[in-house]
């Protein structure tokens, strides 16, 4: 059901954008992604499995942007290291997750 995964992983990290995790109910989740509450359930187990898969999701798409950032050309390793320190502070600036995950804040 990667479809239905995405939509909730989406739907978790728009509510994210607005409220306090505490605050973000699984209903509200399951509404916008228009799910059932039950589908969300079988999906992540709780809303602690959400949210591990909502940060697993945000890392890697920051770390594949590293990957991309690091990758040749340029064989300059100077510019490499400017391209990966770019894109971190990008993404930071871009993604409170990923923020989150760099800071500890």
């Amino acid at each position: 059901m990667p479809a239905a995964r995405d939509s909730l992983l989406d739907a978790a990290y728009m509510a994210l954008a607005r409220l306090p995790w505490p605050a973000v109910r699984m209903v509200d989740v399951a509404a916008a992604a228009a799910v059932s509450r039950q589908t969300l359930y079988n999906e992540f187990g709780s809303k602690d499995g959400l949210a591990r898969a909502l940060v697993r999701r945000e890392a890697a798409g920051f770390l594949a942007g590293i990957d991309r950032a690091l990758a040749p050309p340029p064989a300059d390793p100077y510019e490499r290291l400017t391209a990966a320190a770019e894109w971190t502070a990008s993404a930071a600036q871009g993604n409170a997750l990923v923020k989150a995950l760099l800071t500890g804040c």
